[in-house]
């Protein structure tokens, strides 16, 4: 079935935002004086939690702390953007020219992320200029759901409103959480795992690269099992 539009996740597939996540909660949390600092090895345990205020009181769980993890965690989103408006982070090698391609192309781009709006507004509008946000047919995220990725519940409100079968559209993770997510919709995935999912399971992804870069450097765009992967548009 032809491919007539491109979903992306946030985090760690548009962007290796992670470390720049870590450090504007540290940031926060020496704000309010808990002495927690989360370092490398503790915050890729964290990420098998979605969310970013779920982790904070999962953190919070373990160290018998009771804090007000909704204030945290407005704190830390006010933090990160900041330092993405001022120019902390750019896409990983590929992205923007793939979003190129599928807006020349007649492919709907959208988002299903379980991180929070205001991250997505300013990762955009940071990397890929003002206005980018309104290129993408849907955006939703972590705010819309109930249930947060490994749960479909964002998948399945992206395709609602794009009015398309899950077979007409590619999904872009780097996460085990978001590859299970996509899958269980029946998206075709493509994972490019971040420096905080490398070692994750990815079986069942239909293409895991390095990066995107290598899917624009295959013009045949590859095969996923004996059904060829077609984008509707020009050829690469």
């Amino acid at each position: 079935m032809t491919i007539r539009a491109l979903l992306f996740d946030v985090d760690g597939t548009l962007a290796e935002t992670e470390e720049l996540h870590r450090g504007a909660f540290n940031t926060a949390f020496m704000e309010r004086g808990l002495g927690w600092k989360w370092d490398r090895d503790l915050y890729r345990d964290l990420l098998r939690i979605t969310g970013g205020r779920e982790r904070i009181l999962e953190y919070a769980r373990r160290v018998g702390a009771h804090v007000d993890a909704v204030a945290i965690h407005r704190r830390k989103t006010e933090i990160y953007n900041e330092r993405i408006q001022a120019g902390s982070i750019t896409l990983r090698p590929g992205v923007a020219a793939l979003i190129d391609h599928a807006r020349g192309n007649d492919l709907a781009l959208a988002i299903a992320t379980t991180t929070s709006r205001p991250n997505v507004t300013a990762l955009l509008e940071a990397t890929l200029g003002p206005g980018s946000s309104g290129w993408f047919a849907s955006i939703r995220t972590g705010e819309d759901v109930e249930a947060k990725k490994p749960d479909p519940e964002v998948y399945r409100l992206v395709l609602a409103d794009l009015g398309l079968e899950a077979g007409e559209c590619l999904a872009f993770e780097d996460s085990r959480n978001g590859l299970l997510a996509a899958k269980e919709v029946g998206l075709r995935t493509v994972v490019t795992p971040s420096i905080y999912s490398a070692d994750d399971d990815f079986g069942g992804a239909d293409l895991l690269l390095d990066t995107v870069e290598d899917l624009l450097n295959d013009r045949d765009f590859l095969q996923s099992g004996s059904d060829k992967i077609v984008l509707s548009g020009s050829r690469w």
